[in-house]
């Protein structure tokens, strides 16, 4: 008889340590791994997927919204324990939302935050677009005296990081009279199409004292564009604070940038993963604080947004 207890504990034991062994899987919907951001951001998760011992499955959405919200799907098909997703469009999201309440799995955005009431199994980590866009205007309009004409590039129009900080940039502008938004235009957050834009505005014969960019990215081609036509004079800032924007900073050839801390939304959108699943108690905005980078103080952001 106590054969037979033995052996009924023993297989309750090993019932209880299966289900305690779980590992948990979590889908990653990532918004364009061709934007250098993004990409740092991958990197950023993975490692702190692996260090919380969970198993992990990345898709590129290759800024197509409709391919997104079909990775989504297809996640949650695959048996997904819980997804993190860095949207294409964040006006676009009840699709992905209303596909995770059905199924009934935690939903965390990181980096680009929704424009939608979040609540229940859904969280969002990342930062304060508007503010960054203010911090980067008043950095800049303190080296230019608050006087100058100010040419804004903008990323995807479908987020609203690109919007909150350019609105926050000319709402700075507004309220100072010595200063102009003389041209506005998107370049996606892509180097290339900054090039293209800031060689128009410079040989149309715009008055341009500033370059205003919505990344590190676009401020980077508004420099090669500079440098192209031999243009002197004219400041530049960009946000994020990548490698690369370093660089540039180090250089004296970007005036400011915004440093957005990719590991510490990475970490962040990981750690209410895997609390939700956990069935801990987690905020549902989690929010991860800008710094302003200059030529003074470069040096102590050049270990951090690598990939």
């Amino acid at each position: 008889m106590n054969k037979i207890k033995w052996f009924l504990l023993a297989g309750c034991l090993c019932s209880v340590l299966s289900v305690q062994a779980k590992t948990y899987m979590v889908g990653i919907a990532l918004a364009n791994l061709d934007l250098n951001f993004v990409s740092i951001l991958r990197g950023q998760m993975e490692q702190q997927l692996k260090a919380k011992g969970l198993k992990s499955q990345f898709a590129d959405a290759k800024g197509d919204v409709s391919l997104q919200i079909q990775q989504v799907d297809d996640f949650i098909n695959q048996g997904a324990d819980a997804i993190i997703i860095n949207p294409v469009d964040t006006q676009g999201v009840m699709p992905v939302i209303k596909a995770a309440e059905k199924a009934n799995i935690p939903l965390i955005f990181v980096n680009r935050k929704p424009e939608v009431p979040l609540s229940g199994k859904i969280a969002y980590v990342g930062s304060d677009s508007a503010q960054s866009g203010k911090m980067q205007i008043e950095a800049l309009a303190a080296k230019m005296h608050d006087k100058g004409n100010i040419a804004i590039l903008m990323g995807a129009l479908s987020t609203e990081e690109a919007r909150q900080r350019t609105k926050a940039v000319e709402d700075f502008v507004s309220a100072h009279p010595g200063m102009k938004v003389v041209q506005k235009q998107t370049a996606n957050w892509q180097r290339n199409e900054a090039v293209d834009k800031t060689l128009s505005w410079l040989q149309d014969g715009n008055d341009i004292n500033a370059i205003v960019a919505n990344n590190d990215e676009m401020a980077i081609g508004a420099i090669m564009a500079l440098d192209q036509l031999q243009k002197k004079g004219v400041l530049v800032a960009g946000i994020d604070g990548t490698p690369d924007g370093l660089q540039f900073i180090k250089n004296g050839k970007m005036a400011v940038t915004i440093f957005q801390d990719a590991k510490g939304q990475a970490i962040g959108a990981v750690n209410v993963a895997s609390d939700m699943l956990a069935g801990k108690k987690t905020e549902t905005y989690n929010w991860v604080p800008y710094q302003t980078i200059t030529q003074a103080n470069y040096t102590q952001f050049s270990e951090k947004n690598q990939k």
